[in-house]
Parts: structure tokens; C-alpha cells; sequence
């Protein structure tokens, strides 16, 4: 009887120890396949793709409908997007490849189909709206635009480059400072390049007050209805070629 008692106890003390072995020998944080995280692939694709649609949805026009080389293009966020050109320029060769809720990196990663691609005369840019609402920084601002003249500049040397201020508008009038700084910035960088225009819509787009001019926002607070465009129209047209260059 001892002596089955005995093994037992053997048994159950080698058991343990097994499982203390067990233990002790995984790695420190160590996880089983049925716990560990799914892998965030999926997630990192979806941003990477995101523009992708827009981009091919330009090129199935291009192929419809070539553009022709040396006009103009407007590139940028939703207020471009949304700037009827063709009606506002007519006449004109104006081509918009504006993409909504984009930022400067979103245009920097797409110039190439978007805009040297064309080999135009003259590129109005309007970005840094959105930039600013994400909490990116006037000096971020002023280097992307940089880039981007670089890059331009590297396919189509004589091209000329307008920069259209970043607006001042009701739902983002808290920062307007950032957004002031931000136009400073590019402003002063253009200083001493003859390529370079500066279009001040900041000012003309502003009350007597001081404050936005409410008839000049659609119900967004952020985009414009056609009296801010109308603003922009005057302003941008005298930067703008009238047939293509070649």
C-alpha cells in the first residue's frame, strides 16, 4: 500500500513539475495561435488604396478623351473637385484633377498621373485646407509644397505653379492662425522664383468685420457656394494661358 502511495505521489509530483517546466519555458509574452491578434494587413491596404478609384477613374477619361499637353490643370482637395473650370474658364484648356478630402502627401504620392502627366503651362494648386484640419503644421505645409514644385518642375521645367491660399471659412475659423501662417510660409518660399504665383483669397473672401462672408459658404461651413467661386475666378484667371502652349 506505501509503496502505491509512494508511486502516486511520484506521479503527481513529476506531473506538476512537467507543467512548471512548461511554463517556465515560453517566452515572456508569449501567446497561442488562438489568442494572438489578427494581422492589420487588411487596414494597411485599404489606406494605401484609397485614392486608387479617383486615380483610375482619370486615367479611363484620359483614354476617352485625351487631354491636350500644355494647358492648365487644377489639382487639390474638394474645392477644387467641386470648381466647375470648363464653365467658370471658358475657352480655355483647363483640366481639373482635383480628389476630395485630400491632403499635400495625397497629392505628392499622385502627381505623376495627375499632373506631369499632362505636361501643362500652368498648375493651380489648391491644399492644405484639409492639412490644417488634421493638425499637420505650417512648416509641413510649406515643405510639401516644395516637393511638389520640385517634382513638377522635374518634368515639365517651364510649367508655372500657382498656389491658391488656403481659404478662410466658418468651420474652421479657429484655425486660422495655423492656416495664416501656413500661406506666410509658402508665400515667403516663393520668394526669388519667377514660376511661382501666390493667389490671395484670404483677405477678399473676409466681411468688414473681419469674419468670413456667410454667402460665400454652402451649409458645410467649408466648401463654397458659386459667390466663392466667383471671388476665385477673378482672381486665378489672369494666371492662366489661353490656348496650349507647345
Amino acid at each position: 500500500m506505501h509503496g502505491v502511495v509512494g508511486l502516486y505521489r511520484r506521479g503527481m509530483v513529476g506531473g506538476l513539475w512537467l507543467a512548471l517546466s512548461l511554463v517556465v519555458t515560453l517566452p515572456m509574452g508569449a501567446q497561442t495561435p488562438a489568442t494572438a491578434p489578427a494581422p492589420a494587413a487588411k487596414a494597411s491596404v485599404a489606406k494605401a488604396d484609397r485614392w486608387e478609384a479617383a486615380m483610375t477613374a482619370f486615367e479611363t477619361s484620359d483614354r476617352m478623351q485625351p487631354p491636350v499637353p500644355g494647358g492648365n490643370v487644377f489639382v487639390g482637395s474638394s474645392s477644387i473637385r467641386l470648381w466647375p473650370v470648363a464653365e467658370s474658364f471658358p475657352g480655355l484648356p483647363c483640366l481639373n484633377r482635383g480628389f476630395g478630402g485630400s491632403q499635400l502627401p495625397d497629392v505628392l504620392k499622385y502627381v505623376d498621373r495627375i499632373v506631369t502627366t499632362y505636361q501643362p503651362a500652368v498648375v493651380v494648386l489648391y491644399c492644405g485646407d484639409n492639412d490644417i484640419g488634421q493638425k499637420r503644421t505650417p512648416e509641413q505645409i510649406r515643405d510639401d509644397y516644395r516637393t511638389f514644385v520640385t517634382k513638377v518642375h522635374a518634368a515639365a521645367p517651364q510649367a508655372k505653379i500657382v498656389w491658391i491660399a488656403i481659404k478662410p471659412s466658418p468651420k474652421r475659423w479657429e484655425l486660422r492662425e495655423q492656416a495664416q501662417q501656413a500661406n506666410q510660409l509658402v508665400r515667403e518660399s516663393q520668394a526669388g522664383h519667377d514660376l511661382e504665383s501666390y493667389v490671395d483669397v484670404w483677405t477678399p473672401m473676409l466681411a468688414a468685420d473681419g469674419l468670413p462672408q456667410p454667402e460665400l459658404y454652402v451649409k458645410d461651413q467649408l466648401h463654397m457656394t458659386p459667390a466663392g467661386y466667383a471671388i476665385w475666378n477673378r482672381l486665378v484667371e489672369p494666371h492662366l494661358v489661353k490656348s496650349p502652349v507647345k
